[in-house]
């Protein structure tokens, strides 16, 4: 049974001040704060077993190796994934999204559609013009209908007007929270015959994803955003695309052979994997969905829709607060601005008041652009917070609001 007191000591950063105020973490879309098991599996690591992995048969590397595999089968079981070869270890979402474009390439052709969610983070949006301008491919966005949520027939109507090869889709928006037909989405894919890329970035956190029964082509998650460390995550593709597709990168693990009469590449996973792997927080993002499940998963997000449901609810309410978008199914974010006050402003002065959330255009340009606005505020919840929190933020909020706008 999920224990929200329990789960809070959890996390030492939790308990500091902030301008002698206690902390209200809000800004979990930007990355979630860390258990400390997951901060002593990459201390335990450089303490007792720091080596590299494959091909050393020395006592250390054995471990290291063992650790780091065992760390990818488990990250690939938490999405539904048995087969370890689907698993590509890379720094992040950001990451797998500029490997999955530049892979395809290949396949596409000048006139190619790319039809690309509006709300997008960049992530998603910057790699396909990249291959526009280099390929000659077309990127096109998908509207969001008034609620900030991707239209699906929008997408559909696009796909009976040009030949569309790709469709590349947020699971949830970060800027909105907005939880998209992803599986709609990807059923289109299929009856286009293109490929279907998902940014799971924002959704991992907040609910359970079982990528084999989505049946997306590429799913793409980031540990930081789900109580695991920075600088890793990873892109899950289907084994027999995977082996069709060229390798981006050269050099470490992604080799068989080296010659200069020709090269040959290693198998899955490693033929995606270049260079020296981040082993120490590959073995935290696996320790970390290790915590989540140890704590009753379910019952944190059923805790966190919560959370979130009050602060959604307070604000919309609220006087003087504009909350952008409000989609049907909403997910952690509350993206908001205050009238006649500018976004930063009312950042830092909450700040000073212990409280941090997030302002700007939230890496997703194109989604401000849409309604309007140069940014927002943007408080976002994780199954650490409370209500009481919550009650704090608005109050604070309030004296803000006061503080800006009189």
């Amino acid at each position: 049974m999920f224990d929200l007191a329990s789960v809070r000591r959890d996390f030492p950063i939790l308990s500091r001040e902030v301008h002698g105020q206690p902390l209200i973490y809000l800004d979990n879309a930007a990355t979630s704060q860390k258990p400390t098991t997951v901060i002593d599996s990459i201390t335990d690591y450089y303490d007792r077993y720091n080596s590299n992995v494959h091909r050393g048969v020395h006592t250390l590397s054995g471990e290291a190796t063992d650790a780091y595999e065992g760390a990818r089968a488990r990250i690939g079981q938490w999405f539904g994934i048995e087969d370890a070869g689907e698993v590509i270890l890379l720094r992040g979402a950001t990451e797998a999204l500029n490997l999955v474009a530049n892979v395809l390439s290949d396949t596409l052709k000048p006139g190619d559609a790319v039809l690309v969610g509006e709300t997008e983070h960049h992530a998603n949006i910057v790699p396909w013009q990249q291959l526009e301008s280099r390929i000659g491919i077309r990127v096109i966005p998908i509207p969001v209908d008034p609620t900030g949520t991707l239209c699906l027939e929008s997408a559909k109507a696009l796909c009976s007007e040009h030949s569309v090869a790709v469709i590349a889709v947020g699971h949830v928006s970060n800027a909105i929270g907005a939880l998209n037909n992803v599986q709609g989405f990807i059923q289109l894919a299929k009856e286009n015959k293109a490929f279907s890329v998902v940014d799971g970035a924002q959704a991992a956190p907040h609910m359970r994803v079982n990528v084999r029964e989505l049946q997306a082509d590429f799913y793409a998650v980031s540990a930081h955003k789900c109580c695991g460390p920075t600088g890793i995550g990873v892109l899950i593709g289907r084994r027999e695309l995977l082996e069709s597709l060229p390798p981006w990168q050269g050099g470490g693990d992604m080799i068989d052979r080296v010659s200069f009469s020709g090269t040959t590449y290693n198998e899955l996973p490693w033929k995606f994997e270049a260079g020296t792997p981040n082993i120490a927080d590959t073995i935290g993002f696996a320790k970390a969905l290790d915590y989540l499940d140890s704590i009753d998963f379910d019952g944190a997000v059923a805790h966190e829709h919560q959370v979130h449901q009050y602060l959604t609810e307070a604000m919309l309410s609220r006087d003087r607060v504009e909350v952008l978008g409000h989609p049907e199914h909403w997910i952690s974010v509350c993206s908001f601005n205050v009238q006649g006050a500018h976004p930063t402003d009312v950042a830092t002065l909450l700040d000073q008041l212990g409280i941090a959330v997030r302002t700007g255009h939230h890496c997703a340009m194109p989604t401000m652009e849409h309604f309007g606005l140069p940014g927002t505020a943007r408080a976002s919840v994780a199954f650490y917070n409370s209500i009481e929190e919550i009650d704090r933020f608005l109050s604070a909020l309030d004296r803000v609001i006061g503080m800006l706008t009189h």
